[in-house]
């Protein structure tokens, strides 16, 4: 049985909040099916015509409206 330490690895991997760039490309807000802005430092992706922060956790995109963080500014 192989081990998952012994299992291949993308470039960011040691990165939770990172979602791998090809994926970034085909995403869209589930509301407004608008693209989204990738907000690296607080590892979001931003919905501006929803005025929503999804968050990324453990790499993955939380793309559930009841899961986003609404938008102050």
């Amino acid at each position: 049985m192989t081990e998952a330490k012994d299992q291949p690895r993308g470039p960011d991997a040691d990165e939770p909040g990172r979602v791998d760039p090809r994926l970034l490309e085909i995403l869209v807000c589930p509301l407004t099916k608008t693209t989204l802005d990738y907000d690296a430092a607080r590892g979001e992706l931003v919905s501006r015509a929803a005025r929503l922060a999804y968050p990324i956790r453990d790499g993955v995109p939380v793309m559930l409206p009841e899961e986003a963080r609404p938008l102050d500014d």
